[in-house]
């Protein structure tokens, strides 16, 4: 495979940042994942935590170098993630479980298979174009599918921030799956939450994206969103891949042809060094024990 990739992830007008990104190749698979993690207090970013690091070490256990079933292998992490997060609150005794959006992509065989849960949303763009682009779940979604509300003004809906399926809720969420999705060269696959795409329109994230290559082009996203949401700025994350580019060498590119058959390469935030606004060193060691104890239940023993 060869692709360029780049993720970053800023905190915006927030006390903490509760989103979180990740991205892991072997020589024939990949896959991204960002979630947004909702509720205050640490909650929000164990959430987003654990389904970012879940989906993140089932890729390494289970492509050899490839998924057996990209679909069914997403839609059973994200599965695990909500009881993780279940794990979670019962061993702190939590009247309810954290909860998070999720979005993530396998991409083998020239092919990608997505899945989301919630409003972080995946665009591909092709040829200037948003190509395909996920259905948020919120309130303010099912007002524009009735007609009620213009795509353009959902920012600044009162209701935007309804979400009505996330992961550690009391349902179990409906993960909602893509189409396997040839990809062409030059094509853009761009997973973001809503702190980014929110103050933005779809015809700006398309043309951004096709100025300059990805280290030049999601700056300026998210230097626009942040500069179009001001003071009230959410957290704002972003993983995205420009695929076997061929205009020219793009910057970050990656060709996975010199990794060994079993060899994983991981990009995946150190929980550590996130900016969680006033926690002590204590707490921060704390969850992060905790958030190791909920995914163990849900990795296979060896044997």
């Amino acid at each position: 495979m060869r692709f360029s990739i780049f993720q970053e992830s800023r905190k915006g007008g927030r006390k903490a940042n509760q989103d979180r990104t990740s991205y892991a190749y072997t020589r024939d698979a990949l896959l991204m994942v960002v979630a947004d993690g909702m509720g205050g207090h640490l909650h929000g970013e164990v959430a987003s935590q654990i389904a970012v690091q879940l989906l993140t070490e089932a890729f390494q256990r289970e492509a050899k170098p490839t998924l057996p079933d990209p679909s069914a292998f997403l839609q059973r992490s994200i599965l695990d993630a909500h009881s993780a997060l279940g794990d979670y609150a019962r061993a702190r005794n939590l009247i309810e479980s954290p909860r998070t959006t999720c979005v993530a992509c396998a991409v083998q065989d020239s092919t990608a298979w997505w899945a989301h849960v919630g409003d972080s949303r995946l665009y591909q763009v092709r040829e200037g174009r948003i190509h395909a682009q996920t259905r948020d779940h919120s309130r303010v979604q099912m007002l524009v599918d009735q007609g009620r509300v213009r795509e353009e003004a959902v920012a600044a809906h009162p209701d935007r921030n309804k979400i009505f399926n996330c992961i550690g809720a009391t349902t179990l969420p409906q993960v909602e799956l893509s189409e396997p999705s040839p990809l062409r060269e030059d094509d853009i696959l761009m997973l973001c939450t809503d702190g980014l795409w929110g103050p933005l329109t779809g015809k700006l994230v398309a043309a951004t994206l096709m100025r300059g290559d990805l280290m030049k082009s999601i700056p300026e996203l998210l230097r626009l969103a942040e500069l179009r949401a001001g003071a009230d700025c959410d957290n704002l994350s972003v993983v995205a891949l420009t695929w076997e580019g061929t205009q020219r060498t793009l910057a970050g590119e990656v060709s996975t042809q010199t990794l060994a058959l079993d060899g994983v390469s991981t990009q995946l935030g150190d929980f550590s060094k996130v900016d969680h606004g006033d926690l002590s060193d204590e707490e921060i060691e704390r969850a992060i024990q905790e958030i190791r104890d909920a995914i163990r239940k849900h990795t296979p023993q060896k044997r």
